[in-house]
């Protein structure tokens, strides 16, 4: 397997390391590609990523990626929103579920994924900045509606056979269509499905997160809520995700570039680590993918966490502990 190695800014310089210090555990025939590409590279060359970059990656079969720094600058473009349109990776696959001995801020066991359309809605990237106003055009489209909606039904046959279909289609016309698509692809394939409104999603999801299963959206509603079921999983430094298209996928945690712990060797390596894990079972490797799920278990079990979990081990300190547990637990497999 050939892995383009992306850290990126802040913190991203951090975890990505550190994760890769668990993936190493294994000993696979794995190639890594490392690419300089973020807002440190924009400020000394002018670019944030470049043709070449993108390319690199096209010659890889997947994307470990850290975190970018996005400055409020209109000459600077996102690189993550480059990436996802270049690559077309259309699904941005968010999973939800409690750490063991992580305390929460709500009662109960949940287990969730928000399956979010990841290529247009209100990223889309066609926007115009003028003196007295600025105009952003929301895209939905039939193929980008159907296509995420087949990828939640897919998910949802390998969980509990439902989908929750959420949007604002009260309000918005683009909404409606991508409702009633979500709607038609989920009688298609016999999945059961139920609705709800954007604002109402993120009051119930707080209050009611055990009654979720697959959620698919669109691309803003998606990325805002899944910023707030990180909340309720325990934090940022704790969520993995996954960018996935029919040849590339790219994966990443959810959180930021931090650039306030930049630096510190604080930041949690986690949800990097747990990215690792996902990427590892896209690849078919459930073996090792298990492996760093247990890992991760046993080591928040021996309070061995950086700061944002109340402990003061280092972000070396959390991955090496990891590792030395994976090499424990791929052996008894």
């Amino acid at each position: 397997m050939k892995i383009a190695i992306v850290p990126g800014d802040g913190i991203g310089r951090e975890v990505i390391p550190a994760a890769l210090t668990v993936l190493d555990a294994f000993g696979l025939d794995i190639e890594k590609v490392p690419l300089d590409i973020g807002y440190g590279k924009w400020e000394r060359t002018g670019s944030a990523i470049t043709d070449e970059d993108i390319e690199t990656i096209k010659e890889c079969d997947c994307v470990l990626f850290g975190a970018i720094t996005t400055p409020p600058d209109p000459d600077y473009k996102s690189v993550l929103v480059r990436l996802r349109k270049e690559l077309d990776l259309y699904a941005n696959i968010r999973p939800f579920v409690p750490l063991k001995t992580v305390k929460l801020p709500c009662a109960g066991k949940f287990d969730f994924v928000i399956v979010r359309e990841n290529t247009e809605g209100m990223y889309s990237g066609i926007e115009e900045l003028h003196e007295d106003a600025a105009y952003t055009t929301r895209v939905i489209t039939r193929k980008g509606s159907e296509r995420i909606a087949m990828r939640a039904c897919l998910l949802a046959k390998e969980r509990k056979q439902s989908i929750t279909i959420v949007h604002k289609a009260n309000v918005l016309k683009s909404d409606s269509f991508f409702r009633d698509i979500a709607i038609g692809v989920a009688k298609k394939n016999g999945i059961s499905y139920t609705e709800m409104l954007v604002d109402a999603m993120a009051y119930d999801l707080v209050l009611r997160p055990q009654k979720y299963d697959v959620i698919v959206t669109t691309n803003l509603f998606g990325d805002i809520l899944s910023d707030e079921a990180a909340a309720i999983a325990g934090g940022l430094g704790l969520c993995p995700s996954a960018n996935i298209g029919d040849r590339y996928a790219l994966f990443e945690p959810i959180h930021g570039s931090a650039p306030d712990i930049a630096g510190k060797g604080i930041a949690n390596p986690i949800a990097a680590i747990l990215s690792v894990r996902m990427m590892l079972e896209w690849a078919g490797k459930n073996k090792e993918a298990e492996s760093i799920s247990r890992a991760v278990d046993d080591v928040l079990a021996q309070g061995i966490v950086t700061p944002d979990l109340g402990g003061s081990y280092s972000t070396s300190d959390v991955s090496n502990a990891i590792a030395e547990s994976v090499s424990k637990f791929i052996g008894k497999q």
